[in-house]
């Protein structure tokens, strides 16, 4: 047995439960993760990422040197460069000089709206805070954002439209206080493993009564009281016929609509074309389990809902979680302990990226750029003067490459993104990267995105940084530096400031904004001085175990759940809605409906996982069918086939599943060898922007003897 010269506690870097670790560290190497059974989010549990999945920072792909492409790029012209080889090593001066000149010359002659940044879910509160502070305060620019756009976008909306907030009202942990709980568009078993322990133990401990709502047959389903297989898309008329029968059956909480809500009366007269026959004949659920749902749901002592990307990812992602939020309001099942609407995020900071300010819309805390006070307020924080900053709000994360033309964005800015794995309908992305004149990568790895950069910025891992994460349930928690950066990586944080002050001089400014912190404290202590909901929260506070926000001043014990009392919008408000199917219905041509996800074994776009030993866990992507499909096209598990969408297509091996419904097929997002996205839309609800990476159309052939031979190919990552 290795005996450890040191054990770092610290939060895991993958999905948005934030379990806490130990870091076993001999001779500056981690070689054993654990976790302690006191551990408040995770009780000791680890799901096979969080235990084995930190090797990747030890890949020898990894790049620990700044480089700058040997070949200048063109717009129109702009290739990937993947080979070492096309790019030229450099110091760290001269990386971040050749940055600082190109962005400041754009910015000088074309004006804010040509610049914009991806910030990063994966990376600290305190780093996304910095990169919208720069291009905020030294660009004057809102083109700022992140992968919440690509997520949870219509539940952010959803939520700010009817509470007046966009975070997960309850802990999760809280499920076994529920008698029953609703679980929809979430394979939690793979995508928060920790959480649906905690949901069986529910089940199987406390008597709770789980329904889940999803196309696919999830491991959950075998926990459950009732599963509701609804076809993709089909969210809004089976919530509004539950929300129906829930109306006509006396079974709202009067009470609690006349004392918190608002536009009631109006709503439920919009219930009446979504009867239980009406859902039925449009989702595929049987009537009869939809009034049996809404009844448990509504009788419950205490009911929650826990929900994820199969709400949000769709053209109608707004209005299938307001869906949601209904069902709460009219049963008054919020606000309480067990209770809840509980968005579960998917990446270890995307909660914490969008409190930070990462978005096009808002300053920290969700304080309006186009609002006066909030503008003056930060304009006083980052001593700007008077009427300095944009107020106009700025691009989304969709809409900043489709502006990535002459007169349009001319400069991107990615910290630890991937555009092209995780944007739909890739071979336009494509397309819109080629134009840009400057693109800047920081990063681990030369991902797809990144190959297209001019200058490649190596970052640390998070092992070898400090900083907090913020999880699902909006608990700040601290992430400590482990063990000594690779090579000359440097954490993202010095990275931004060192840029931040380089870029002042060109412009006249310096220090105008204030880039000298001595550590990430400094800049968290920065950001809770104007974010209110952080104002309780300090290092000290949260060095054992964190916080929930909001923490109004540092007496305050933290808010596990919200809502006690009343909204941040005062009421509740009712939408009367309406359905929209999906962009892209089945058809003769197209008679499959792809739907896409993540698998246990591996995380967004593959940066990470791909360069870990959990690569040899999963390896290659599959297309998973229903026994039914497979027998129609003659395949069975293993066979290689061609799927095709009207926008690209890709060749990868079956795998008839349980999980699958006829007429429905699953391609996880992984694998860029067999990128879902080359087959999604990139049809957007109007509200949140968010594309519709759950439902398209596509077909399906047997692949040629040619390209079924190159899916046996040793290495189709060997380019890396």
């Amino acid at each position: 047995m290795i005996s450890p010269d040191r054990i770092v506690s610290t939060t895991c870097p993958y999905c948005g439960v934030g379990c806490n670790l130990h870091l076993h560290i001999k001779d500056d190497f981690i070689y054993r993760v654990t976790s302690p059974h006191d551990a408040v989010v995770n009780h000791g549990n680890l799901c096979v990422k969080g235990r084995f999945g930190y090797d990747f920072m030890y890949h020898p792909d990894r790049v620990t040197t700044p480089l700058i492409r040997k070949t200048p790029q063109q717009p129109g012209a702009r290739t990937q460069a993947f080979d070492r080889s096309e790019w030229r090593a450099v110091s760290w001066d001269e990386a971040l000089d050749y940055v600082a000149d190109r962005l400041v010359e754009i910015y000088q002659r074309d004006g804010s709206q040509a610049l914009a940044v991806y910030c990063c879910a994966k990376a600290t509160n305190e780093d996304n805070y910095l990169l919208q502070k720069l291009f905020r305060a030294l660009f004057r620019t809102n083109n700022v954002d992140h992968c919440t756009r690509l997520c949870h976008a219509g539940s952010v909306v959803a939520l700010q439209m009817a509470l007046g907030t966009s975070a997960m009202s309850n802990t999760a942990a809280e499920v076994i206080h529920s008698d029953c709980f609703i679980v929809t568009g979430s394979n939690t078993t793979e995508n928060h493993p920790i959480i649906a322990l905690q949901m069986k133990e529910a089940v199987r401990q406390h008597g709770a009564k789980l329904i889940v709502i999803d196309p696919r047959r999830l491991e959950l389903c075998d926990f459950a009281t009732l599963w509701l297989p609804l076809k993709p898309g089909a969210n809004v008329p089976l919530f509004s016929a539950m929300a129906h029968v829930i109306v006509k059956e006396g079974l709202v909480d009067r009470a609690f609509i006349d004392a918190r809500t608002t536009g009631y009366e109006e709503f439920a007269r919009s219930l009446e074309p979504f009867t239980p026959a009406y859902a039925e004949a449009i989702t595929g659920v049987d009537r009869g389990l939809i009034i049996e749902a809404a009844r448990l749901y509504a009788t419950a002592r205490n009911g929650a809902i826990y929900w994820g990307m199969g709400i949000s990812q769709f053209s109608n992602g707004t209005a299938s979680a307001l869906g949601l939020i209904h069902l709460a309001l009219l049963t008054g099942h919020i606000g309480r302990l067990g209770t809840g609407l509980n968005p579960l995020r998917g990446q270890n900071n995307v909660q914490g990226a969008s409190d930070a300010g990462a978005m096009p819309f808002h300053y920290p805390g969700y304080m309006p750029v186009d609002d006066e006070e909030s503008a003056v307020k930060w304009e006083q924080a980052w001593r700007i003067e008077p009427g300095g900053l944009n107020r106009k709000r700025g691009l989304t994360t969709t809409e900043i490459l489709a502006h990535a033309h002459p007169g349009g964005v001319r400069a991107l800015y990615i910290m630890g993104e991937n555009p092209m794995m995780t944007e739909p309908n890739l071979n336009v992305t494509r397309q819109h990267m080629e134009q840009l004149e400057f693109l800047v990568a920081q990063d681990i790895f030369i991902n797809e995105s990144g190959a297209y950069a001019d200058v490649f910025l190596p970052a640390t891992s998070w092992a070898e940084k400090e900083g907090t994460f913020t999880n699902t349930d909006r608990r700040v928690q601290r992430v400590r530096r482990a063990i000594a950066p690779r090579g000359q990586a440097r954490p993202d944080s010095e990275i931004i400031c060192d840029l931040a002050r380089r870029i002042e001089q060109r412009l006249g400014r310096p220090t105008s904004a204030g880039w000298e912190y001595t550590s990430p404290e400094d800049v968290f202590r920065e950001m809770a001085g104007v974010a209110t909901m952080f104002a309780g929260i300090t290092y000290d506070r949260i060095d054992q175990v964190g916080l929930q926000y909001p923490v109004p001043d540092e007496t305050h014990p933290g808010t596990p759940f919200l809502f006690a009392e009343s909204f941040p919008s005062g009421r509740g408000r009712f939408f009367p809605l309406a359905y929209v199917p999906v962009a892209e219905e089945a058809d003769d041509e197209y008679p499959f409906i792809l739907t896409t996800g993540r698998l246990l074994e591996h995380w967004h776009g593959g940066t990470m996982t791909r360069h870990s030993q959990l690569d040899a866990l999963y390896p290659a992507p599959h297309v998973e069918m229903h026994a039914i499909d497979a027998a129609r096209l003659a395949v069975k598990t293993g066979d290689a086939v061609r799927v095709s969408s009207r926008r690209g297509s890709v060749v990868l091996r079956v795998e008839i599943s349980a999980k699958a419904r006829p007429g429905v097929v699953f391609i996880p997002m992984h694998f860029s060898e067999a990128a879902a996205n080359l087959l999604t839309i990139d049809a957007l609800d109007p509200q949140a922007k968010i594309p519709e990476f759950k439902a398209c159309a596509v077909s399906i052939q047997i692949a040629d003897p040619t390209e079924a031979q190159q899916l046996s190919a040793p290495s189709l990552r060997g380019r890396y």
